[in-house]
């Protein structure tokens, strides 16, 4: 497993439960991996080395969990020497790497997303905003850690969006493009697929919370949270995304020289006119993984064997019905500047109870204490009999969790309880 996030503790969580899975090293891992895995410290840009591991461990299987390392090209340098590893290639992540070239590739296969325009040039980009109405979204092209879209309600906030973005630099080079679109008023939700190349399976649909406070106020992190299943994509609404959005994407891949193998994360918005695709990301999603893993009853490490093997067709996944509900614990000060090396205390009362698990994302073990290393610290996910329940559930937990500077949403899975309760009336 290469990472060191919530979303791989969730990954390894899964692969262990499986009887094919004998042992498991993780690159870097956390304090949480640890406790399932053998951690060991090549971080996920160093593609040569984990590939120099993989070689000398005789690794059978590969599992990528960030997008830098898709984005780098690692499944095509562990192919070249015959390793199998589970994600798409280089081009194909070109889909999660660039804003602008998912845009255009949607354009070419007429898969229904907001209008745009893409810039290279910041004077041009500029002119363009006096243009457009407002609100509007302005997103760096390249990987910017879920932090690089910026909805902006007029003209001085998109200006002052472009400029952080291209002359700033407060992204890097993610900055070098732009796409400027329009905002879509709707509700988001997020749908992953287990891909082949020919086939795929649709996972149970999950809603993540970006922004840093409760009602979606504040700047937008990597995720503070999310649930699964989403009451605004009902089952019969899967069949539309899997013929509209999936399935052209596979079929168009195909069709330009690609094998899209690996997972297809379409961050989606439901409006008024049906469904438009915000962004594709090539992995799992985080926190989406968190509440969507611990609901999944069929092997993961079989899942991800016959995607390689191209035989998807022939796999049959099998839920859990109950709602899952995953709350992520933050250091004081994220996404900004925040403080690490903080003793985390109450896990082991927090998971207690069997229907909850508590992923490590930002943790380090230093002796026999788990201490805080990193922005998100920790994904409390609870199992419910439905919504209401695996709230009150994950609540219960985060309330028993403490370190200095500990931050969480109070309103995770309200959304959904609220749709279900109009749709009740």
């Amino acid at each position: 497993m290469v990472g060191a996030g919530g979303r791989e503790h969730a990954l390894v969580w899964k692969l262990k439960q499986s009887p094919h899975v004998k042992e498991i090293f993780c690159a870097p891992g956390n304090g949480g991996i640890a406790q399932l895995a053998q951690c060991v410290d090549i971080k996920p840009e160093d593609i040569q080395g984990l590939v120099r591991f993989a070689l000398k461990e005789m690794i059978d299987l590969t599992v990528i969990g960030p997008e830098i390392s898709l984005v780098n090209g690692i499944v095509d340098e562990f192919e070249k020497v015959n390793l199998r590893i589970f994600g798409p290639n280089r081009k194909s992540a070109m889909l999660e790497g660039s804003k602008v070239f998912a845009k255009e590739f949607m354009l070419r296969h007429g898969i229904p997303t907001a209008n745009f325009r893409s810039f290279t040039d910041f004077e041009e980009a500029a002119k363009f905003l006096k243009e457009i109405q407002y609100p509007a979204v302005v997103k760096a092209d390249g990987l910017a850690s879920g932090k690089g879209v910026i909805i902006c309600q007029n003209l001085k906030e998109a200006g002052a969006a472009l400029e952080d973005i291209m002359k700033k630099k407060v992204f890097k080079e993610a900055g070098n493009k732009v796409v400027i679109e329009e905002f879509l008023v709707g509700e988001e939700v997020s749908i992953l697929a287990i891909c082949d190349g020919e086939h795929f399976h649709i996972l149970e649909s999950a809603q993540d919370h970006k922004k840093i406070f409760d009602g979606d106020l504040g700047l937008n992190t990597g995720g503070m949270g999310a649930y699964s299943p989403a009451p605004v994509v009902p089952s019969e609404y899967l069949s539309v995304v899997a013929s509209r959005i999936i399935t052209p994407v596979i079929q168009g891949m195909k069709r330009e020289g690609y094998v899209f193998k690996g997972v297809l994360y379409a961050g989606l918005m439901i409006t008024e006119v049906g469904v438009h695709v915000l962004e594709f990301n090539v992995r799992f999603g985080d926190p989406e993984a968190q509440a969507i893993l611990p609901r999944l009853k069929t092997d993961l490490a079989e899942l991800i064997l016959a995607s390689l093997d191209g035989r998807l067709d022939k796999m049959k996944l099998t839920w859990d019905s109950r709602a899952c509900v995953c709350v992520v614990m933050t250091s004081r000060g994220y996404p900004k500047t925040y403080e690490i090396g903080k003793e985390i205390t109450g896990l082991e009362q927090a998971g207690a109870d069997a229907d909850t698990i508590v992923f490590h994302a930002g943790t380090q073990k230093k002796g026999e204490k788990i201490l805080t290393s990193g922005g998100r610290v920790l994904g409390v996910t609870s199992l419910g009999s439905d919504i209401e329940h695996a709230i009150e559930k994950v609540y219960n937990s985060v309330e028993k969790i403490k370190f200095d500077g500990c931050f969480f949403r109070r309103d995770i899975g309200q959304k959904a309880l609220k749709r279900m309760t109009s749709t009740r009336r």
